[in-house]
């Protein structure tokens, strides 16, 4: 079991959500939309797909790590995996 799977519905929706301001984004594109409403839309997306993001690392952290630094795994290699994730987000 994953660390999202209690909560898989709930990512389901947001990307579902995400997947829509997608699309209204590039009807804005087509439309010739005003450039600040593009990117005030754009931000809106980052901003959302961010926020998934850290709810899988958090869940990950909370159930993954945990379990590993318990006993039931390599907890040093699960701390580092969990590091380079949250380096990989920042950079983005």
């Amino acid at each position: 079991m994953r660390g999202y799977t209690l909560n898989k519905d709930d990512y389901q929706r947001r990307l579902r959500r995400v997947e829509g301001q997608v699309r209204g984004l590039q009807r804005m594109i087509d439309e010739d939309a005003y450039c600040v409403d593009v990117l005030t839309q754009t931000s809106a997306i980052t901003h959302a797909l961010q926020k998934v993001a850290l709810g899988l690392l958090d869940e990950h952290i909370r159930h993954c790590v945990a379990q590993a630094a318990a006993g039931d795994g390599d907890a040093e290699a699960m701390i580092t995996e969990a590091t380079r994730a949250i380096e990989r987000l920042m950079r983005a």
